[in-house]
């Protein structure tokens, strides 16, 4: 365990954002799961604008690198427009 006060506090910020981007790369799969579940169907098009939303705000965030988010929405794409 730490002794520095600084040190400390860093690693209760550090367990919080580690939380938080959990969260926001759980949401990133089920988005990603239910635009590819959704292709073809007449609520296909808002899921994805919504998956592709979500993989921005997360690029923008920090949570994931912003060439991950552009590799992910491409992947997805070629993917919908595939089965589609």
């Amino acid at each position: 365990m730490a002794n520095i006060k600084s040190q400390k506090k860093r690693i209760l910020t550090n367990a919080k954002s580690a939380e938080r981007n959990k969260a926001v790369k759980s949401e990133l799969k089920t988005r990603v799961k239910n635009a590819v579940a959704a292709s073809g169907s007449e609520t296909g098009e808002d899921t994805l604008r919504l998956a592709v939303k979500r993989l921005d705000m997360a690029a923008a965030k920090g949570v994931i690198h912003k060439n991950q988010a552009a590799r992910r929405k491409s992947r997805l794409m070629k993917k919908i427009n595939a089965s589609g």
